[in-house]
This record gives structure tokens, C-alpha cells and sequence, in this order.
């Protein structure tokens, strides 16, 4: 851990395991000083600070519920007070509960509305105030929201709305020099992902990409990457990272 600025710097929000540490990584990779963020699992946190440092970046760990503004903006501090800035955020973090839209329990869709759309709205209301000029915020969304697969309604809805936030932000902050897109993964093999699904049903969406294969984290980090460094003309997008799912 350091507490040295770097040219730039980023926050990954659920960034201790799954496609969030490969982002980490990936940013590390990049030169970025990262704040890896967790909620819940501060060892692995930890885990994926190691290796954003191996992979050659900085790192800092910082913990809070992306629902609570207070803690958001605690998170924010720490990271300003220890890199100097913020270059560029990236919100990974959000829960998927799934089931049948007649059988969805009404608790675990406010469970996944409050963490991934309050969650999108605390962290991106705060980044929009705090991202330095040459920034990017990019959100995560979700390929099922285009594709309609049975069960993903209530999980699907939420990340409907994060698509609306992200093009909306992109206009607000006309003037900025600050990019806002969102990342819609397809099925990727990822603890979230894999929990709970029969082989079979693996298989089955495994084989729906052109590709033929499941995505993997590194390959959603490759267009984080991309939208965090080089892609300064694409702004108030949704990219779908599938595979070509369609």
C-alpha cells in the first residue's frame, strides 16, 4: 500500500472478487493507482490489492455499502486523501437474485434495487462531483436486459435503470471532459454467475455466443480498460461485452 499520487487513479467499487478484481488488475496493469473496494469480504479485498501492486500499480483497500451515501462519500475521502485525486471510477458492485417474475420475492428485489440502483445512483451522484478533468465513470449494466431470459425480470429491471443513470450523467456533466458508459456483460464465469446453475443450464448459455464459451473477467476489463483510458469519444454508451449475444 502506499499513500503516494500517481497520474491517475482509480476506485473500483466491488473490487475484491469476480469481475471487479479483474478490473483492478487490469487498471494496475495499466499504471493506475487503484482503490479496491469491497462490502463485506475485507481479505479478499486485501487479495486483489496484492495483485494490483504485482501487476504494477498502487493500491489502497476501502470498504463501505454502496447504498449509504455517508459511507460512499467516507470512501471517497480516503481515496482523495491518499492518491490526491480521482481519475476514474469504476461501480462493479451489485447483487443478482433470480427467479420466475410470478415467483419473485418482493424482498429480494428491493434487496437488488437498493444495492444495484440506489448503489449506481450514491456512487455515480458522488463521482460526478469528484472525477478530475480527463476522467471517466463507468457503470456496470447488464447484456440481459436486452436479451429477456426467463427469470432475470426483477435483476433485469435494475440494470434497465443503470442504463438510464449512465446516459443521463453523460449529459449532465457537458463541459467536463468527464466520459460516463456503462458495461453490459453477458453470461461470464464468475462466482455470481456460476452460483446456483445446474451444468447443464452453464452449457446452455456458454453455447450462445457466436464464440461458443462463456466470458471470462479479463475480457470485460479489457473495455473497462478501454473506456477508463483511451476512449475519450465514447460517451453516454451502454457496450455490450458478450461475445455477440444477441
Amino acid at each position: 500500500m502506499t499513500t503516494a499520487q500517481t497520474t491517475r487513479v482509480a476506485l473500483v467499487t466491488g473490487g475484491s472478487g469476480g469481475i471487479g478484481r479483474a478490473v483492478a488488475e487490469r487498471l494496475g496493469a495499466d499504471g493506475f493507482a487503484v482503490a479496491v473496494h469491497y462490502a463485506g469480504n475485507a481479505e479478499r479485498a486485501k487479495e486483489a490489492a496484492a495483485a494490483v501492486e504485482a501487476a504494477g500499480g498502487r493500491s489502497l483497500v476501502v470498504g463501505g455499502y454502496v447504498a449509504d451515501e455517508q459511507a460512499v462519500a467516507a470512501m471517497f475521502d480516503e481515496v482523495e486523501q491518499a492518491f490526491g485525486g480521482i481519475d476514474v471510477v469504476v461501480h462493479t458492485a451489485g447483487i443478482m437474485l433470480l427467479a420466475p417474475l410470478a415467483e419473485l420475492d418482493l424482498d429480494d428485489f428491493d434487496r437488488m434495487h437498493r444495492t444495484n440502483v440506489r448503489g449506481t445512483i450514491v456512487v455515480a451522484r458522488e463521482a460526478a462531483g469528484r472525477v478530475r478533468t480527463g476522467g471517466a465513470i463507468v457503470t456496470f449494466s447488464s447484456s440481459v436486459v436486452k436479451l429477456a431470459l426467463p427469470t432475470y425480470a426483477g435483476y433485469a429491471a435494475s440494470k434497465g435503470a443503470v442504463d438510464a443513470i449512465t446516459m443521463i450523467l453523460a449529459k449532465e456533466l457537458r463541459g467536463r471532459d468527464v466520459t460516463v458508459n456503462a458495461v453490459a456483460p453477458g453470461p461470464t464465469a464468475t462466482p455470481l454467475f456460476l452460483e446456483g446453475k445446474p451444468q447443464e443450464a452453464v452449457d446452455r448459455l456458454a453455447s450462445m455466443p457466436p464464440l461458443e464459451r462463456l466470458g471470462e473477467p479479463a475480457d470485460i476489463a479489457e473495455a473497462v480498460a478501454f473506456l477508463a483510458g483511451p476512449a475519450r469519444w465514447v460517451n453516454g454508451q451502454v457496450l455490450y461485452v458478450n461475445g455477440g449475444v444477441a
